[in-house]
């Protein structure tokens, strides 16, 4: 099965795409990565889920990415002793570690590291960002707050604290939990959440090392601050809009999700741009045409691909989200206009680049000049493919790899076919087997041009150093 698109879709599956002929018809719809909410579900439910995406992945014989998504830390409000209270604007409210239950005055907040965090003058959102306070004094184990915009609170809704990096780990013992199942079953991507610095990605890493993929989950404006070291150091990223737009203005998301793209292009790690990009298809068959514009733009921007959240998790019309983004993409990619943006906003080679940048630089001059009809990676590691999915080539990438973890993993990767395959011992049998299966997969007919990129010796990752141009 070939995707007549560059750019991927990522789904999330929930309680109403559980069952397997749900799932079956979202594959076929266009979904290229599923993902797992590990913030619900039980560890039976996400084991199914696993089963039946392996049994999929058996039946239709093409690799199936499996993203994990880790919760992360959730900073809340206690409970109130009667119920909702209003916070009015200008009132004086304060949050500490007191377990008593709370009132209008003041609220149970058991979290120490924000205290920690906090200095007066410091904001703190609550619920997504609808109330705010601001800190006049505060203690370790107290905040005296005044009430900028006020509104009902009810128990247990969310705390942000914008503009502080807290003194908390990315990964709650929770998290941790759900990690090492994750990786027992089999995970290709694990999205790591409430990244605030580098340290975060080197702690998951460590616990992790090669047996996934990290997606770093960009949702924190401190993130941002040190967005290329973090890019660096992550295996790929996702524009998180939801928890960013609540901790910023509305206003900057847009210009920070082209930012964060950029750097992942100029890195070459792939990049997901998440949260609400198809709405009201929870319970409309249709979506706004603001929210087409959306998806369209991410597109136009050279993402790699775009999430579909409780769209397809609980909405009432999970295949029909699929299609219409599936849909989108096409059209986007069919626009005279796409290619030219791509192209402008490629960033080339700089002089002290490596052997492997250079191999991809000249193969993508070669597609174009030769109009290739598939560009052929051989990869142990991903890592070739990759580099050409960084140049954002005018023809499709075909990546062969004997690891089918990597095929899986390359799912996510901007214009790449991954295809699980035997061994390579020399270059003949490599350029034999590019043009088999380019034919097979129906990416070459008799007598076109393929360019096949690999690194020498074979099977030794990181080596790209070898470019041949081979006819079908």
């Amino acid at each position: 099965m070939r995707r007549t698109r560059n750019a991927k879709i990522v789904a999330t599956l929930g309680p109403a795409s559980s069952d397997k002929d749900i799932v079956r018809g979202l594959f076929m719809a266009g979904v290229d990565v599923f993902r797992l909410n590990f913030s619900h579900g039980s560890a039976d439910d996400h084991r199914a889920r696993f089963a039946v995406l392996r049994e999929l992945e058996q039946e239709t014989g093409r690799p199936i990415g499996i993203l994990a998504d880790l919760q992360g830390p959730k900073l809340r409000v206690g409970v109130f002793a009667d119920g909702p209270v209003m916070l009015v604007e200008g009132q004086p409210f304060r949050l500490d570690l007191n377990e008593a239950p709370g009132n209008a005055q003041r609220a149970r907040l058991p979290h120490p590291e924000i205290f920690a965090a906090l200095v007066p003058g410091a904001e703190l959102l609550l619920d997504d960002g609808k109330l705010r306070l601001e800190v006049v004094s505060c203690g370790p184990d107290f905040a005296e707050t005044k009430v900028m915009v006020g509104g009902k609170l009810s128990e247990r809704k969310g705390v942000n604290v914008p503009g502080v990096v807290l003194p908390i780990t990315a990964l709650t013992e929770k998290d941790r939990r759900d990690l090492a199942l994750a990786l027992e079953l089999g995970a290709d991507w694990i999205a790591l959440s409430f990244v605030q610095r580098p340290e975060d990605v080197s702690e998951a890493r460590a616990l992790i090392g090669d047996r996934a993929s990290i997606v770093s989950k960009l949702e924190k404006p401190s993130a941002i601050e040190r967005l290329d070291e973090i890019v660096a150091l992550s295996d790929a990223v996702m524009v998180a809009r939801g928890d960013l737009g609540v901790e910023l203005p509305a206003e900057r998301v847009p210009a920070i999700q082209k930012r964060i793209i950029r750097s992942a292009r100029r890195f070459g790690k792939p990049v997901i741009v998440a949260t609400q990009m198809l709405e009201s298809m929870i319970d409309s068959p249709v979506p706004t045409r603001a929210e087409a514009s959306d998806v369209a733009t991410a597109i136009y921007d050279g993402a790699d691909a775009v999430m579909l959240s409780a769209e397809s998790a609980s909405g009432k019309f999970p295949i029909e989200a699929v299609r219409m983004m599936n849909r989108i993409i096409e059209q986007v990619e069919g626009d005279p206009q796409y290619r030219q943006l791509i192209d402008a906003s490629h960033t080339s080679a700089r002089p002290g680049g490596d052997v492997a940048e250079a191999v991809c630089c000249a193969m993508r001059r070669a597609v174009t000049l030769l109009q290739a009809a598939a560009i052929v990676c051989y990869t142990s590691s991903g890592h070739t493919s990759l580099r050409a999915a960084r140049e954002r080539p005018e023809s499709p990438i075909l990546s062969l790899t004997p690891d089918i973890g990597v095929a899986r993993r390359l799912a996510l990767a901007w214009g790449v076919h991954s295809v699980h395959i035997g061994n390579v011992s020399d270059v003949d049998q490599m350029t034999e087997t590019a043009c088999e299966v380019a034919r097979s997969e129906k990416f070459a007919t008799a007598g076109q041009i393929i360019v096949a990129i690999a690194g020498m010796p074979f099977g030794t990752p990181g080596t790209t150093n070898l470019i041949r141009i081979a006819t079908v």
